[in-house]
């Protein structure tokens, strides 16, 4: 990638956008201000703690992503390069760039938007992954000129003095919403639904699973009533040391009519299995997950299985996407800071979701299928 080109593609940039909306009201910069830490994430954090679900599906949906590696032109090139992203710090404890995808891709999946940053003042030393709080971006009169900001210690937004080494990605942005949306949007009031089951079923079995006695004495006559009080502590007294017998079963022996019964017995327990499948499968459907990948045994068919794999592909294809402009940004300037101006692109790995002797039948089939179509247009 050449600097020229570079160049170019700024001045093309520089271009003043027509259809932007002219803004002529002097309060115009609070529309233009997003701040990145908003206070639903806090909600989003509270669901993923909460729903179990929710935690191993973000992590499964970034291991699913897969790895890279990235070819050049330049053999020399390609080699360094891949020393970099191997051995690039990209925290305290960590280093490489898979490592920073994987926390970037987390807050993608968490937020609907990522910060990282390119550490380094003459070339790229390392790889940092920004804490959305107290960072802002504003948009200028240019809807592609973001000015960063970050919140000082007393409050006070510090513009950044190199923007150009941040890397910032918005998933599933909208025109309304540039900024990006979570993945989690759309599922508080679900979770806030399902949770209030969980916490029924945790204090009905404390009410009903964990046994409880009712110990009733009725005396037969007058004379037997005037004694009652004392009888009565007794019974309460045998029946406490019978139920708190550590080393067996013991016997409680009451003389008259007495009468025990557990508390709760007549009553049964409102079953949860329905409702507490169709809150999971509101959260399933907006996760893009199947089911049998995380663990929820549901009903399907080979066929049904096949073609939801078939739609997670295309969902960590777009992923991909996303994460493949961060990979360029990196490559891209660490090359030139090392003085290469060659070409290089980014190669995935298979996603290999399914059999891969379906896979080849089906190449083989449409191989068939375009040696037939040439073979009928020769004739």
């Amino acid at each position: 990638m050449g600097r020229s080109k570079q160049n170019k593609k700024a001045n093309r940039l520089s271009t003043v956008v027509e259809t932007a909306r002219a803004d002529r009201s002097p309060y115009s910069l609070i529309d233009r201000h997003r701040p990145l830490s908003k206070p639903e994430f806090e909600i989003f954090d509270a669901i993923r703690d909460a729903v179990p679900v929710v935690d191993a599906a973000i992590g499964k949906i970034v291991r699913l992503v897969g790895g890279f590696k990235v070819e050049c032109d330049d053999r020399r090139a390609e080699k360094e390069l891949h020393e970099f992203l191997r051995t690039v710090p990209s925290g305290s404890c960590s280093k490489g760039i898979t490592t920073f995808l994987n926390k970037y891709l987390d807050s993608l999946l968490m937020y609907g938007i990522a910060v990282g940053e390119m550490v380094g003042s003459d070339r790229v030393e390392a790889l940092y992954n920004a804490s959305l709080k107290g960072i802002e971006i504003t948009t200028g009169d240019n809807p592609f000129d973001l000015k960063v900001a970050v919140r000082d210690g007393v409050g006070t937004a510090v513009p950044v003095k190199y923007p150009e080494r941040l890397l910032i990605t918005a998933a599933n942005a909208t025109v309304q919403r540039p900024e990006g949306r979570s993945l989690l949007e759309g599922l508080p009031f679900v979770t806030s639904v399902l949770l209030k089951i969980y916490d029924s079923i945790g204090t009905n079995f404390e009410r009903i699973g964990n046994l409880r006695y009712a110990v009733t004495y009725k005396p037969q006559d007058s004379l037997e009533g005037s004694f009652s009080p004392d009888r009565a502590a007794e019974i309460a007294k045998e029946w406490s040391a019978a139920m708190s017998d550590k080393e067996g079963v013991r016997d409680f022996v009451a003389v008259g009519d007495v009468d025990i019964k557990v508390i709760g017995a007549d009553n049964q327990m409102i079953s949860s299995e329905v409702p507490v499948r169709q809150m999971l499968e509101q959260i399933v459907a907006k996760l893009g997950l199947p089911p049998f990948l995380l663990g929820l045994n549901w009903s399907t068919t080979e066929r049904m299985s096949q073609q939801q794999a078939d739609l997670l592909t295309t969902e960590l294809q777009y992923y991909r996407g996303l994460l493949e402009q961060v990979i360029v940004s990196v490559c891209r300037n660490w090359l030139s800071f090392e003085g290469y101006s060659c070409d290089f692109w980014v190669v995935w790995d298979d996603i290999t979701l399914q059999d891969e002797v379906e896979m080849a039948r089906a190449a083989l089939y449409r191989a068939q299928a375009e040696n037939q179509t040439k073979e009928n247009e020769v004739k």
